[in-house]
């Protein structure tokens, strides 16, 4: 079973609250009035005394300790940004393994915490940004993949592995090769909307039949990897429990942020594999 973190940060603040409430409203009363009773029955009452009495209870003290960085890491991880790790080689070269990420939670608009309700409208995600979600067959899983298809567009791959967006062919540009899964893979510059970036194409693998064909319906989104023959991605996705039509599509509800930045690498977190800090920088 797959930990839900939000969920569990939400009650940690809830208890650790309510425990600093108790101890306002019920708790700290009784403790003073105790130690105005004790004073008012001595004529020299004692420090030691007075100290047991105002003592906070052991479960009220580690929560009214807690509750001060519990809220400020939910303020920040559910509405303003969250840290991520790279798990896979999907987005290659743009991340690599080991790639730690931030994502901006509130370029797509402000949601509440646990329930993902957007409350707050900002913006809504562009063509050609980075842009992490939850997994539409399994939402307890985070996805990272670029943003293709905008809903209402008509987007088509083919077996030379180019790509169509609204009829449009998405210019590429020859920059250079690498060794590949099975050969040699090579390396194009591609323009997405705004976006300028690389994407990688196994020169020897053919994943994809002609010309598939999808059409994106409001309030969803079409995703892909700039591994372009490496990645899980809307081409490939499924599920006999969403409707065909639906299929490969990400739905608002499930976005979670934009991946704006590396801020350090680390594929092998061992103490003989000290972290990388030159992939520091922005995401295009």
């Amino acid at each position: 079973m797959s930990l839900n973190f939000p969920l569990l940060l939400v009650i940690a603040v809830a208890v650790c609250g309510l425990l600093g409430l108790l101890d306002l409203l019920f708790l700290a009363p009784r403790r003073r009035a105790a130690i105005a009773n004790y004073q008012g029955s001595v004529s020299q009452p004692e420090m030691a005394v007075v100290e047991r009495l105002n003592k906070e209870p052991l479960l009220v003290e580690y929560g009214k300790s807690f509750f001060p960085v519990l809220f400020i890491v939910l303020v920040l991880r559910s509405f303003l940004v969250e840290p991520f790790q790279i798990p896979s080689g999907s987005m290659k070269p743009t991340l690599e393994v080991g790639d730690f990420i931030l994502v901006n939670k509130f370029s797509y608009g402000i949601r509440l915490p646990v329930i993902d309700k957007k409350v707050i409208e900002v913006g809504d995600p562009q063509r050609g940004d980075v842009m992490v979600f939850r997994y539409p067959s399994d939402p307890n899983v985070n996805y990272i993949k670029r943003v293709v298809g905008l809903p209402g567009d008509v987007i088509r791959y083919t077996a030379d592995k180019r790509l169509f967006v609204n009829g449009q062919a998405i210019a590429e540009q020859l920059v250079g090769s690498e060794p590949g899964t099975l050969g040699s893979a090579e390396l194009y510059k591609e323009k997405l909307g705004e976006a300028e970036h690389l994407i990688r194409k196994e020169m020897t693998r053919y994943r994809m039949p002609p010309d598939q064909q999808w059409s994106v319906p409001a309030g969803h989104y079409f995703m892909m990897g700039d591994n372009r023959d490496n990645s899980n991605d809307s081409r490939f996705w499924d599920d006999p429990n969403i409707p065909k039509e639906l299929h490969g599509m990400v739905p608002d509800r499930n976005i979670v942020g934009k991946a704006f930045a590396v801020w350090m690498s680390w594929p092998e977190p061992k103490l003989s594999h000290f972290p990388n800090l030159s992939r520091v920088g922005l995401i295009h």
